[in-house]
Parts: structure tokens; C-alpha cells; sequence
């Protein structure tokens, strides 16, 4: 097999499995589907990742990756925050696909383990190291404002946060931000 078609192979079973576990959580997908979708064997999946396990810290590695919602600047960190955690939780925003992979894959211990260490490797390390000599617990409280806000405006649809006046919620949620990244 040629290189480039394996790293092909690679992305494919990726993308699938990116799909699936956001889709159905760890739990709710086995290897099959994931490999059917990418139009590969069961066995050529574990062969690349070595178990579904594998995939999965694979994948959480790719999603907690990319900046979906944090900025670099830490000047305006609680203000770029704020506005854009309301801009991708607006209703015709594309879905966050780290925090559904998160929210349905978190029941599984194993893959929480995944998640937590992939969350504090790329996000909260993100934040830690843009805000140094801070105290280590801002960083956690503030992503756990953004994955709250994310799935009461988002998930369960909240009318207050739903019906709100964006420039109000953006101006509230960046006055919680300061609070919880100051020195």
C-alpha cells in the first residue's frame, strides 16, 4: 500500500469515527460501523489504531485540537470568549463537535478518562498558558461555564438564552469570564 493511500485510509477512518462517537457517544458505535462507513474492515481499523480505544483518544486528540471557541489574545480573552461562544451557540451556527463527542461519550469511564486528558492537554493547557501565574482553577471554571452555556442554549434549548438580546448575554457572560481568568 502506498503511503498516500494510507494516510488516506487514516483520514477516512478518522472522519468516520469522528462522526460516529459525536453521533452515538462511545458507547452507542462499535468498530464495524465505523469501519463500514470508511470503507474499510474492522481489521484494518484496529490495525491502524489498535482498539476502539485507540480510535477514540485519536479522535478526541483531533477535536480538542482545533480552537473552536478560544481566542489567543489576552488582553480581550474575556470579551473574544464571550462573543463567541454566543456566536456558535446561535441557532444557525454549525454544530460544535467537541462538545457532542464530550456530552455523549462522558458516561463511559474509559473514554471520560480520554476526554478529561484531552480537554486539559489542549484546551485548558490553551487557556492556562495564554493567562500565566493565574490561579490553575480559572481556567476549568471557565470551561465549564462555556460546555453549561453551550448546552442550555444549544442542547436543551433555553427561551431565555435562546430569545435574549445577544449584545446583553455577551456583555454578562464577559463580565463572568473576567471574574474567573483574573490574576
Amino acid at each position: 500500500m502506498r503511503p498516500r493511500n494510507a494516510a488516506a485510509t487514516r483520514e477516512a477512518i478518522l472522519a468516520s469515527a469522528l462522526e460516529a462517537f459525536t453521533r452515538a457517544g462511545y458507547d452507542g458505535v462499535g468498530v464495524r460501523e465505523i469501519a463500514e462507513a470508511a470503507g474499510v474492515t474492522a481489521m484494518l481499523v484496529n490495525r491502524y489504531f489498535g482498539s476502539k480505544e485507540g480510535l477514540f483518544a485519536e479522535v478526541v486528540e483531533a477535536a480538542m485540537a482545533e480552537r473552536t471557541v478560544l481566542t489567543g489574545d489576552p488582553a480581550t480573552l474575556a470579551a473574544d470568549l464571550a462573543a463567541s461562544l454566543v456566536r456558535r451557540t446561535a441557532p444557525e451556527a454549525a454544530r460544535l463537535d467537541p462538545f457532542l463527542l464530550m456530552l455523549r461519550s462522558a458516561p463511559n469511564p474509559r473514554a471520560a478518562d480520554i476526554l478529561r486528558a484531552g480537554i486539559e492537554r489542549h484546551v485548558e493547557k490553551h487557556l492556562t498558558d495564554l493567562l500565566p501565574g493565574r490561579e490553575p482553577t480559572g481556567p476549568a471554571l471557565a470551561l465549564s461555564v462555556i460546555a453549561g452555556f453551550w448546552v442550555m442554549r444549544t442542547l436543551l434549548g433555553s427561551t431565555a438564552l435562546a430569545h435574549a438580546d445577544e449584545a446583553v448575554v455577551v456583555a454578562k457572560l464577559e463580565k463572568v469570564f473576567e471574574v474567573l481568568l483574573a490574576e
